[in-house]
């Protein structure tokens, strides 16, 4: 039983993998269409349930996908670059309606913490005012962890405060955790209003009415947020109320089967990205260099290579997904040695650019630096498991084989790669000393299918059927951030010990 889900988890993941990357190597020098994302609605849309998983979670996941690309594709053609990242935004604020409407006592103690940020005056304004003079250096704003600087850090830390029972506490946390409720990040407004010549306490009233409304009245703050970007791709509006038709049903049926209302939230944001965001004109605009689709190619390959070779050593089902993360980690690492780079250096680059960076954009969007930071965790996780397989070699040159909590990462796919093992074709050829560097160098902007997101969405939907009434997001552990590797005194301000 346990080995036909593992074979699930790595066949369901690995096919929306594959959709994305086999479409955005077809297409990238195309014009993007929402069509073109039909590969990955349909391959979501072969997800099944074996007998130990709650069929209700597996489709929230599955009806999220279909009604997601069912109303983007009636209402809108395309999505400009500009607004296809907030794709994955336009989902929980739905959700979370529902749930309040379905539930006056989730309602109720959705209004005591609304009334509470505001109670928390001095936290909110001191929590804005660290993110914005950079205090915890490069943050992830968006974090699915409870790192310092993140809004779930401080959403967390508010609701410490409240009286309203700890099921609620944690559905309201993964709503802006996992489950993305608005494109809001923590410290946005505050910076704004400052910039623009408030006071700190005028702007601290700015940030808590701007918190307050993402929960108060979602659908429409993340409409106004939209407005304020210049969203111009399509009705966002109507986008969410015509979503939120489609998923009244399936989410009035995972409260009735006993869903932990943290899963409900959760589940249904995270893997719709890939229609529009992954698959879209900015990801074909990348993927036109040679090397960057080469990159996401071969990663994914490692992947399922390493996934597959395992499949009769995992224990539990955690493994596979942390093994599935853990191999596209060694192979961005040792792409990046390829080229005489490492984990450390990238991590003190852009650690110094971000003071630089703060310093010349003040009012730098709140998420700007958060794939920065997605990109660093990821190659030094990758760089101390290759350090210690470079340790563990003879002087007879064995193998390099990275291992991830007892498992082998096959490097294989990089070392067969055409274009990845041959730089010097992509650029003056005697000097193609920083070719495969640069190409990751973009990739930290955007590692999204190195991560990978639509694998972690399509496993995580899996483990969480298995405990449907256990909170999946956000995650109750430390990351070791990489960039905590340089100011180790940034672990005391982490939440994960301290959750709700």
């Amino acid at each position: 039983m346990m080995k036909e889900l593992y074979e699930k988890m790595i066949n369901e993941s690995m096919a929306a993998l594959k959709a994305d990357i086999g479409v955005i190597s077809e297409k990238r020098y195309d014009d993007f269409k929402i069509t073109d994302a039909k590969p990955y609605a349909d391959a979501v849309a072969e997800m099944t349930c074996l007998d130990n998983q709650a069929e209700s979670v597996i489709n929230l996941h599955k009806k999220s996908v279909a009604s997601h690309y069912k109303v983007l594709s009636s209402i809108a053609d395309t999505i400009i670059p500009e607004d296809d990242p907030f794709i994955e935004h336009f989902q929980t604020p739905p959700v979370l309606e529902i749930l309040c409407e379905e539930d006056g006592d989730f309602a109720d103690s959705l209004d005591v913490f609304i009334k509470s940020i505001a109670d928390n005056e001095a936290l909110v304004a001191k929590e804005s005012i660290r993110r914005y003079g950079g205090f915890y250096g490069p943050t992830c704003v968006v974090d699915f962890a409870l790192m310092p600087g993140s809004t779930s850090n401080v959403v967390n830390q508010i609701l410490k405060t409240v009286n309203i029972p700890t099921p609620h506490k944690q559905a309201i946390l993964s709503a802006k955790s996992w489950g993305m409720n608005t494109s809001y990040g923590i410290g946005d407004a505050f910076t704004n209003a400052l910039e623009a010549g408030a006071t700190a306490a005028e702007a601290t009233a700015k940030e808590i009415e701007a918190l307050q409304m993402i929960y108060r009245e979602p659908i429409e703050a993340q409409g106004t947020l939209m407005d304020d970007a210049g969203h111009s791709s399509f009705d966002v509006r109507k986008f969410m109320l015509d979503y939120k038709k489609e998923m009244r049903d399936v989410v009035k049926a995972a409260m009735d089967d006993g869903v932990h209302y943290g899963n409900i939230v959760t589940v249904p944001a995270y893997c719709v990205g890939d229609i529009g965001h992954h698959i879209g004109q900015a990801s074909y605009n990348m993927c036109k260099d040679d090397v960057i689709l080469a990159v996401i190619q071969a990663t994914a390959k490692v992947m399922e290579s390493t996934l597959r070779d395992n499949v009769d050593n995992f224990l539990h089902p955690s493994q596979v997904l942390n093994l599935a993360t853990g191999a596209t980690a060694c192979a961005t690492e040792y792409i990046l040695e390829l080229d005489g780079f490492n984990a450390p250096m990238v991590v003190d680059l852009l650690n110094k650019r971000f003071h630089n960076y703060v310093q010349q954009y003040p009012t730098r969007g709140a998420a700007a630096e958060l794939h920065n930071c997605d990109f660093m965790d990821m190659i030094y996780r990758g760089f101390n498991a290759i350090s210690g397989a470079r340790k563990a070699r003879s002087s007879e040159n064995l193998e390099l084989i990275p291992i991830i909590n007892g498992f082998a990462v096959d490097l294989g796919a990089i070392k067969h790669n055409e274009v990845l093992m041959n730089p010097q074709r992509y650029t003056y050829p005697a000097c193609g000393i920083t070719v495969r560097f640069s190409s990751l160098m973009r990739l930290a902007d955007y590692p999204c299918l190195l991560t990978s997101e639509p694998v972690t969405a399509t496993m995580m939907t899996n483990v969480i059927a298995l405990n449907k009434d256990v909170p999946g997001s956000p995650v109750r552990g430390c990351k070791n951030c990489a960039s905590s590797t340089l100011v180790d005194a940034k672990h005391e301000y982490c939440q994960w010990r301290e959750s709700v």
